[in-house]
Order: structure tokens, then C-alpha cells, then sequence
């Protein structure tokens, strides 16, 4: 950090006094320019730095500075990091609004926290109106960049890595907003998380686009989250792509409209390492989309090749709950206009033997798991709350029927007729945020 010290300052400000009318009004002019010129003059030394502007280097001491920047900043303030590596032993926080936190490139500032003993994350973030970019996180002990109850907060050109590769002990998340509004994901890269590379959660208004997520449990994962647009990412060598989620027993459920569109998401093939007991640990290898348990889920214009298990899969909650306002059933799902190519001859783990034990191998592009409410199961559900698929010609689906499959297997078949869920629902509209407008 540059710190400047001055016992003494000669500064001669010129004031003028004038009157307009019967009010008399003061004004001073003295800037941060002039001061510095005079330094200069008598020959203090370095121009004194504006207060709103902290600039970092690497070193011994570098880890203390930018801990001491992100306590001591004053709203407004940005805190540019030096290209070069940080060595840090101990988790970062900032609670501070109105920070703006810069390197000088994803591959050029790196924050290494390959010897952190303390804290549950890399970064965390619990104040509004954050940009961070332009930095990487590498090896934190626990997730990489963890916001928490953030208004405004966006990434861009972030990388968070766990240079082992896929490990369990690797931290969970690697770009990690919850409990947020207003979030901003962008351009950015997370590999090696073993729960989610850039994961969402209990969340609103909400764009995680043009970003990749490589050799994760799940690459990106939106849950219990409403006003989503995950767009323009390529998610490639997770164990699952991209995970729509909706869990029992968390403050905010209730996840709602969501949109998964342009994305590329292809060869998710990496054995699932997530630690046991984790929800994600269920995800089969070679799962390219999963929607569960949410509602208003358009999913089209996806590129999905080479996923061995299932291109896209509609699902249930599986566990059994004791939350009396959790719905565990998708809801309003459409899945439109997306490309297909390869995949389903590979599935794996439990669900891949389930789908296939009764889809058969290849599994089909489509799969609906076929669960409803008992009611509807008796009657019928309504036209806003189906699974709607609209594809083109040649697209396999199954919807598994899963509830007659258990009750009586011998004579139930899974219905392939894709012709019969051909419609569509009134997407939600884009979502738009004010840094948007302002960044």
C-alpha cells in the first residue's frame, strides 16, 4: 500500500468572495492536482495519491495491506492489485459498500491461498454494491468468493481454481453469491470446486453469462433462486452442466423463473467427487442440464453434445422432507430449440442405472422422471404447470413414469410420444439490474 504521511502541508487556497443579489456565497478552489503540483515544487516526493484510489503490490507484507484496504476504505474507493502473486494465509472480508476490488487480469493477479490456516472462504463479500474483476483465487481452503446478503455485486473476469484438479477436499463453491439481489456474473472461469463452480443460491435478479465452469461437480447451479439468466457459458468436464434446484429447509425457497439459454454444454464427463452426504453427490456423470423442484424453467438454444448419461433431465426431489411448504415438483418446464448430438450411451451411479434400467441405453436426449403431486397423478395437472417439450425432429424423450414403474413395473413403459408435451408457456422476461446501467 502507499502510504503518505505529512506533518506540515503548505497549501494556499484562493477564495473568493462575491455576492449574487442579497446572498453571499463562499467558494474554495484546491485540488488534488494542485497539492501535488506544490509537492512536487518544494520536493516532497510522489504526488499524494487521491483518497479514493489504493494501489497494491505483491510482497511480504502484501496480504496485510490489502486486508487493512479492504477494512479501512471508504465507500467510493477502489483498491487496484498489482499484477504479480499474493501469498495469504487467512481468509479476506469486505463490508464496505460502494467498493470497486481490480488486478490486472485473471492469469496476472493471483491470489493464492495455498497456505491459508483460517476462515471458511477466500473472499467474503457482505456489502453492496461490489465490483470485483480482473483477479484470480487460487486454493482456497474453503469456497473462492463467498457474497452474502449483497445488493449489486458483480464478477467479472474472476478465476477461482483448485490447482490438484478434482479433489473432495477442494472447497465447495468457487463463485458463491447467496442470499443476494441484484448479481452479476460474467466472464469469468471456476475449475476444480467439488460442490458447484459458480453457484447462485437463495438469490433474485440474477445473469451468470458468458463464463466457464470446467471440472466441477456441477458447473453452474442456480437453487432456490428466482429471476435467473444463465446465457452464453460453455460448461465442459463437470460431472453435471448446469443444475436448476429448488431444496426443502433453507430460508428462501421457492425458486422461479428461470432462464438457460446459448449455452455450450458439452463432454461433462469428470467422476463426481463431491463429499458424502453433499445433495450434488447424487448428480451421474454426464448430466448436461438438471431441473429440480423448480418452476418456470425455460431451457433452449443450448448447444449439448457428448453428455454420457443425459442431455437434460427433469426431476423430483428424491429425499424424503419434513418441510410442509416445499413443493419437491418441477413445475412449468419447457425445453425448446436446444441441439443434440451423442450422449446417453455412457450412464453412471445410481440415476444413470435407474433411467436406464428403464429408458434403456441409448438414454434418450429428454428425460422426465414422470413424478406428480397424487392428485394430479389421479387427475390431471393443469396447462400452466406441465413439462412442455418442443424440439425438432429426430430429439429422443422419455418421460419414465416413475410412480406406475414402482407400483407395477411388469406392465408399465415409459411414454416416448414426444408429440404429446408440444407446446409452450410465456417466458420470463430478461433480467435487468442497475449496475447494468452504471458499470
Amino acid at each position: 500500500m502507499n502510504n503518505f504521511h505529512v506533518c506540515c502541508l503548505p497549501v494556499i487556497s484562493m477564495v473568493s468572495l462575491y455576492r449574487t443579489g442579497q446572498k453571499e456565497e463562499l467558494s474554495v478552489t484546491g485540488t488534488y492536482t494542485a497539492i501535488a503540483a506544490t509537492l512536487l515544487l518544494i520536493g516532497i516526493g510522489t504526488p499524494l495519491q487521491a483518497a479514493d484510489i489504493i494501489n497494491l503490490t505483491p510482497g511480504p507484507d502484501a496480504a496485510e495491506q490489502l486486508q487493512e484496504a479492504l477494512i479501512t476504505a471508504e465507500p467510493g474507493s477502489t483498491i487496484n492489485m498489482a499484477a504479480g502473486k499474493y501469498e495469504i494465509s487467512d481468509g479476506l472480508s469486505l463490508d464496505v459498500a460502494d467498493i470497486t476490488i481490480r488486478g490486472a487480469g485473471m492469469d496476472k493477479t493471483i491470489l493464492s491461498f495455498a497456505n491459508q490456516k483460517g476462515g471458511g472462504e477466500g473472499l467474503l463479500i457482505t456489502s453492496d454494491n461490489v465490483l470485483l474483476e480482473d483477479f484470480a483465487i487460487e486454493d482456497s481452503k474453503g469456497d473462492g468468493i463467498k457474497s452474502k446478503a449483497a445488493d449489486q455485486i458483480t464478477y467479472r473476469r474472476i478465476r477461482v481454481t483448485w490447482s490438484g484438479g478434482p479433489k473432495e477436499t477442494n472447497g465447495a463453491y468457487g463463485i458463491y453469491p447467496v442470499e443476494s439481489k441484484n448479481v452479476l456474473v460474467e466472464d469469468s472461469l471456476v475449475t476444480g470446486a467439488s460442490d458447484a463452480g459458480i453457484y447462485v443460491g437463495q438469490s433474485e435478479n440474477i445473469i451468470v453469462r458468458n463464463s466457464t465452469a470446467t471440472h466441477n461437480v456441477a458447473g453452474i447451479e442456480i437453487e432456490n433462486s428466482k429471476y435467473a439468466d444463465v446465457y452464453g457459458n460453455t460448461v465442459t468436464h463437470n460431472t453435471g452442466g448446469i443444475l436448476v434446484f429448488d431444496l426443502p429447509n433453507l430460508p428462501i425457497m421457492g425458486g422461479h423463473s428461470v432462464r438457460v439459454f446459448d449455452n455450450k454444454i458439452v463432454d461433462n464427463d469428470t467422476p463426481n467427487f463431491a463429499p458424502e452426504g453433499n445433495i450434488v453427490g447424487m448428480v451421474a456423470k454426464g448430466t448436461g442440464i438438471m431441473v429440480m423442484a423448480n418452476r418456470n424453467v425455460h431451457v433452449f438454444g443450448n448447444e449439448l453434445r457428448n453428455n454420457g448419461t443425459v442431455h437434460v433431465l427433469i426431476a423430483t426431489y428424491p429425499n424424503e422432507f419434513d418441510d410442509d411448504n416445499y413443493t419437491p415438483h418441477p413445475r412449468a418446464v419447457v425445453i425448446r430449440d436446444n441441439v443434440y448430438e451423442g450422449g446417453g450411451d455412457d450412464p453412471t451411479g445410481e440415476v444413470g442405472d435407474i433411467i436406464a434400467g428403464v429408458a434403456g441405453t441409448p438414454v434418450p436426449n429428454i428425460v422426465w422422471d414422470g413424478v406428480v403431486p397424487l392428485t394430479e397423478w389421479i387427475t390431471w395437472t393443469a396447462a400452466d404447470n406441465r413439462i412442455y417439450v418442443d424440439e425438432a425432429d429426430g430429439t429422443t424423450f422419455a418421460n419414465l413414469k416413475m410412480i406406475q414403474n414402482t407400483l407395477y413395473p411388469w406392465s408399465t413403459s415409459p411414454d416416448r410420444n414426444i408429440a404429446g408435451y408440444a407446446g409452450g408457456l410465456e417466458e420470463p422476461k430478461a433480467v435487468v439490474m442497475p449496475q447494468l446501467q452504471t458499470q
